[in-house]
């Protein structure tokens, strides 16, 4: 099941529980939510858990929202009742620092100080990064827009589980305007590529163990497609797109691969490879961090 958690008192964790308990928290406030679902029919909250449910269909999943105001947020004991905590994007900038985003910090903070396996996607790696002792930047080569091309893994991450069964160059879908600029104390870089040097870490703080990245593997095509609508004007501005019909022309070709991701002519015209066609490869680090810490860490706590 799917529980949305806002101002509800938080469910106490049973001491053995017999499902996978996972808490996806979401980023953005309720107005970005609204426009999200109104552009995607999902908000990301929804999409993340219903990935999550894909790969782990034993999943319970619950919700948390702690951009709203008197938002119900679980406490470090809270946390320790689940099994995995994952943290989505988001449209806002962590140096503007509003409540908003100061609730989110205090959250990550909590969930390091659970001892919880934790996962961040884009906006996730920023928040965990802050969190720890770390450095946010807008990036001064601007937007990452639709894909991140030629992530290579450093050393580090050639051996690491998060990046286990991805080649030495990779594309994931990735959306961005901000990057980390000084990695958190406990921090290891994984991978990099050349619009931002922090795509992929694992940082160690307080009790837990976070696996983040800069992209999303969670994202689909049609995810993306709608992102890229979504903010048409900002990347004609910015120099992505000449006019609505090229980003309609590239959002109609995304798609067709969300339809049918063996569409060959579409994917030539691209340049995409199975990392990004195979929806499999595209979640890799999410699989992998679901079967290399969520669930070894849940048997250790003794909660199978």
């Amino acid at each position: 099941r799917i529980c949305h958690l806002m101002s509800a008192p938080f469910p106490a964790a049973p001491k053995a529980a017999m499902s996978l308990r996972i808490l996806v928290v979401e980023g953005n406030t309720a107005a970005d939510r609204a426009r999200h679902a109104g552009n995607r029919g999902a908000t990301p909250s929804q999409a993340y858990a219903d990935v999550l449910k894909e790969l782990a269909p034993d999943a319970v999943i619950d919700m948390a929202f702690p951009a709203d105001p008197g938002a119900n947020l679980p406490d470090a004991g809270g946390l320790g009742g689940y099994d995995g905590v994952a943290l989505t994007g988001s449209s806002l900038n962590i140096y503007d620092m509003t409540p908003e985003i100061r609730a989110q910090i205090d959250l990550a903070r909590q969930v390091f100080a659970s001892g919880t396996p934790v996962f961040g996607s884009c906006w996730g790696l920023q928040i965990l990064t802050t969190a720890a002792g770390g450095v946010v930047r807008r990036n001064p080569k601007g937007r990452e827009m639709g894909f991140a091309r030629r992530i290579v893994p450093t050393e580090a991450g050639r051996g690491h589980p998060m990046l286990a069964g991805r080649p030495i160059v990779f594309d994931a879908p990735a959306v961005h305007q901000d990057e980390v600029e000084t990695l958190a104390p406990g921090t290891t870089l994984l991978a990099s590529n050349a619009m931002s040097n922090v795509q992929a870490v694992e940082i160690r703080a307080g009790a837990a163990t976070a696996w983040a990245v800069q992209y999303h593997p969670e994202f689909s095509f049609g995810e993306v497609a709608a992102i890229g609508r979504a903010i048409a004007p900002r990347l004609m501005e910015e120099g992505f797109f000449e006019d609505m019909a090229a980003v309609e022309r590239w959002g109609t070709d995304l798609d067709a691969l969300d339809a049918d991701p063996a569409n060959q002519p579409v994917a030539w015209r691209h340049g995409f490879d199975a990392q990004l066609l195979d929806t499999g490869l595209r979640r890799t680090e999410i699989a992998n961090w679901l079967s290399a810490m969520v669930r070894p860490t849940r048997s250790a706590r003794g909660r199978e």
